[in-house]
């Protein structure tokens, strides 16, 4: 019997032309080989099998053979090749840093690096699963990584970019490795089954490719494994079986039934999936997939987008037609929405089936919109018959006034309408009146409710105070009885007392209004007469004058019998708030200052005020 070799081994790329998907990497290391400029150090970085440690390979090849081709590629016939492809080469060392990773490995190999090859110019190291090293072996091996004798060249692969530590990847040449497409997949799939003499569709070779999710060397795996079960004839149905992977046309059934709103259709459909054995997750991300396919296939634009045979292609194309973009749109955000609740979910069927429900309305709803276009226009004939019906209006107007005896008679008739909105206009006017004494008793409530604290009109105060304010205005200059000083001092008593009948709560108000000597400022040439309420800070202000100013203001002219009176609220000054006498020196001048006698006696005395 003879050695079954698996296909990943079996054909594995021996030179750049044959390296699939990697084709800028390929052609930056052949020009650095034609320029003879070869650094001591190379990272590959990538997904798994992409072609890391192959390219290596290769390139470690290519830089020892002894008679490269024009194109920069190993002759396969010196003596360098010859080891290298018996495996028997000294000038080629491979060290995996998963089970080698620790600095004694790490010192083994720098004194190895010291010996110069045998066959060949350089002595090429590739570290595989270089992340794997531990922190001491990577500082162990950073000065000969840095430095290396000029025989030696390294070259580091990895699948896991993010686990190296800066200072190695300083010193390296990095080069990110790409996903292999599933075109480039599939063409080498069929150029191997083409060897191996086995007969397989395009279906299948594109469900190995999807399944294969970049990596060549798991496609040729999963190739090998359906030839196994299959034999040299691979036909569609025995690969979704054998890769457990759900047919294509699940989803076409699915989204038929959505389309036609029969529910109950995709909820049997969503059962015998799960009767398969298959996960709901991986049921809703395929379908996810499908509807994405859908959409890039609704424009041309996008259509290349689409990764699948050109059988299933047509289908695709087919059913995108069918389907509304805006149910796409919205089956997709369900499915998205699906997935993301999936896990915190206590019934996870049951979320998904209200998913398929869900997507079943959303073609009943789709429809709708076209009804709703004719319904403007009816619309339309609305507003003409407005004006048809404003044209008639005038029209019998004027043949009224035509017949020269019966105009007294409609002129008569207009007029007794008129009089009708006239007694109405005092009605209005009568209330007017009124609020002005229920004005001062409504708004006071909230207001003493607060009292003079006012910790709670900060900020409101804050953005009166930027914006410029008028001077306060409560009523404009007209005729009264003459106002004096002791009239006004009469008035103010008698509001306190108002306030104090009526609001005992506001005890800091009213302690305010009795601490206060109201000054009043006449005007003989505009004939005002202005009130000037004196209170101690900011805050007071600004709280009287939009609490209780013109309540107060309304309040003195009642009482003084001249609607000219205004209020005015103003800030004491320094010299107008009295200074307490905390000090015996501030006591014993003020007694000075106003008593003369005391001031002789102290001069007589000699005597001091302690």
């Amino acid at each position: 019997m003879e050695k079954f070799i698996v296909s990943a081994r079996k054909y594995r790329p021996a030179t750049f032309g044959t390296l699939i998907g990697q084709d800028s990497i390929a052609t930056t290391l052949k020009n650095s080989i034609k320029r003879g400029q070869l650094a001591h150090a190379y990272l590959f970085c990538g997904p798994r099998g992409v072609g890391k440690t192959t390219t290596a390979r290769i390139f470690a090849k290519i830089i020892n053979c002894m008679n490269p081709g024009p194109d920069m590629e190993p002759c396969g016939e010196c003596e360098s090749c010859k080891s290298f492809d018996e495996g028997r080469s000294y000038c080629i060392h491979e060290l995996d840093a998963a089970s080698n990773n620790s600095v004694d490995d790490i010192r083994a190999l720098t004194e190895k690096v010291m010996i110069p090859p045998q066959i060949g110019k350089y002595s090429v190291y590739i570290i595989d699963e270089v992340h794997m090293l531990s922190t001491s072996a990577f500082n162990a091996f950073l000065k000969t990584l840095e430095e290396p004798p000029a025989h030696a060249i390294f070259i580091l692969a990895t699948t896991e970019k993010h686990k190296i530590i800066p200072t190695i990847l300083s010193r390296c040449q990095v080069y990110d490795f790409n996903r292999i497409s599933i075109p480039d997949i599939v063409k080498n799939l069929r150029m191997i089954a083409g060897k191996e003499n086995v007969q397989i569709d395009d279906n299948s070779l594109h469900v190995i490719a999807e399944k294969a999710d970049g990596a060549m060397r798991d496609a040729l795996t999963l190739f090998d494994q359906v030839v196994a079960f299959c034999g040299n004839t691979v036909d569609y149905p025995s690969v979704i079986k054998n890769l457990n992977v759900l047919d294509y046309e699940y989803y076409f059934k699915l989204i038929d039934h959505s389309l036609e709103g029969k529910f109950a259709e995709s909820l049997i459909l969503f059962d015998q999936v799960l009767s398969k054995g298959f996960n709901a997750l991986y049921f809703v991300g395929g379908l996810g997939n499908h509807l994405r396919n859908l959409l890039i296939c609704k424009e041309t634009a996008s259509a290349s987008l689409l990764e699948v045979s050109p059988e299933l292609e047509a289908k695709y194309r087919e059913q995108s037609q069918r389907c509304p973009l805006m149910f796409l749109f919205r089956a997709l955000a369900a499915t998205e929405k699906c997935e993301t609740d999936y896990a915190r979910s206590n019934n996870q069927r049951l979320l998904v089936e209200f998913m398929l429900v869900r997507m079943s309305q959303l073609s009943q709803q789709a429809p709708k919109p076209q009804p709703v276009l004719p319904k403007p226009e009816p619309v339309q004939p609305k507003p003409e018959e407005k004006p048809v019906e404003a044209k008639p209006e005038p029209a019998p107007e004027p043949e009224k006034p035509a017949e020269p005896e019966p105009v007294a008679e409609p002129a008569a008739e207009e007029v007794k309408p008129e009089p009708e909105p006239e007694p109405e206009k005092p009605v209005e006017v009568k209330p007017e009146p009124a609020p002005e004494p229920e004005k001062p008793a409504e708004p006071v409530k909230p207001a003493f409710a607060s009292g003079l604290s006012i910790s709670g009109l900060i900020n409101e105060q804050k953005e009166e105070q930027a914006e410029p304010k008028k001077p306060l205005d409560f009523m404009g200059p007209s005729t009264g009885k003459p106002v004096t000083e002791k009239d006004v001092t009469e008035a103010w008593g008698r509001m306190i007392k108002y306030y104090e009948q009526r609001n005992p709560r506001l005890g800091r108000f009213i302690a305010a209004l009795k601490e206060a000597r109201p000054a009043l400022e006449s005007d003989e040439k505009e004939s005002t007469h202005t009130i000037v309420f004196f209170v101690s800070n900011m805050n007071q202000k600004n709280w009287i004058e939009q609490q209780t100013a013109p309540q107060m203001a309304a309040f003195l002219r009642k009482a003084l019998e001249n609607e000219s009176v205004r209020l005015a609220v103003k800030i004491k000054s320094r010299e107008d708030i009295e200074k307490k006498m905390y000090m015996p020196q501030d006591k014993d001048r003020y007694l000075m200052e106003n008593n003369p006698e005391f001031a002789q006696l102290k001069k007589d005395l000699g005597a001091e005020l302690k």
